[in-house]
C-alpha cells in the first residue's frame, strides 16, 4: 500500500518516518520529497508497506497524530497522472 503523508515538519527525516511506520507493519520505503531549487524538504512524502492490512492499520493510527509539533495528515495515494504543459511542451514548429 503507497501512503501520502503530509504536514511534515520540515525537520522529519526518511528514518524517522521508517521508525514511526515500522510500529504497524513492514515497511518498503519512506520517501520525502524534495524541493529541486532549494533542496530543501517540500513537507510531504510517501511511505510504501507491502501489506494492505497493515497500511490500513498505519493509516488509522497515524492520520491526525501529532508528530514534531504537527498533526500529520495520511492517506491513500492516488496514482500519478499524466501532466500536460510545462515549460517543454511546445512543439518547436509551433510558432514557424
Amino acid at each position: 500500500m503507497n501512503m501520502y503523508v503530509s504536514n511534515l515538519s520540515f525537520h522529519t527525516s526518511e528514518e524517522d518516518l521508517k521508525d514511526l511506520f515500522s510500529k504497524y507493519g513492514s515497511v518498503d520505503s519512506a520517501k520525502i520529497i524534495m524541493d529541486r531549487e532549494t533542496n530543501r524538504p517540500r513537507g510531504f512524502a510517501f511511505v510504501e508497506m507491502p501489506s494492505e492490512e497493515d497500511g490500513n492499520a498505519a493509516l488509522n493510527g497515524l492520520n491526525g497524530k501529532e508528530i514534531q509539533g504537527r498533526a500529520l495528515s495520511v492517506s491513500v495515494a492516488r496514482q500519478r497522472e499524466e501532466r500536460s504543459g510545462g515549460r517543454n511542451s511546445f512543439s518547436r514548429n509551433r510558432f514557424f
